[in-house]
């Protein structure tokens, strides 16, 4: 695999999930009806969508084809959301929970490809700078859960 197919692919894959984030968040915003997980989780998917639009440009910079869609395994995960919300009530807690579930999932994702030594360095530059808001992201929900545990 040619250094340029194995980054197009690597970013094409970060791109699916964190489009998957994206529609985590806005199912998480339609499913609480706390205002302020409302407009944190709407934050959060805007800025996933600005990843996804750095993401796809790199890959259009390279002659790829970016990917525009999440993947298959999110939509079963999304469908779960929206059945626990509908079955708990629209419990803040299970929603946040679910949430924090998606957010170690972009996280070790994201992690996994910092560790790939194949990319290129303009590559793993762009993906330790997405990192960097993703942690974020991740870190702030599980604060959040943490809090609501006790």
């Amino acid at each position: 695999m040619t250094e340029l197919s194995h980054d197009i692919s690597t970013l094409n894959n970060l791109i699916a999930t964190t489009l998957d984030s994206v529609e985590g968040y806005t199912e998480a915003a339609k499913n609480t009806e706390n205002t302020g997980f409302v407009t944190l989780f709407n934050g959060l998917a805007g800025e996933r969508r600005q990843l996804v639009l750095q993401l796809q440009q790199h890959v259009s910079s390279l002659g790829g084809e970016p990917e525009d869609d999440g993947t298959i395994l999110a939509g079963a995960h999304r469908v779960f959301l929206n059945l626990k919300s509908v079955v708990t009530g629209h419990d803040d807690k299970a929603i946040i929970n679910e949430v924090e579930a998606g957010e170690d999932h972009i996280k070790a994702k994201y992690e996994d490809a910092l560790e790939d030594r194949e990319l290129s360095s303009a590559v793993q530059t762009l993906v330790a700078s997405a990192y960097t808001s993703v942690k974020a992201g991740h870190d702030e929900i599980r604060d959040i859960k943490h809090s609501m545990e006790r």
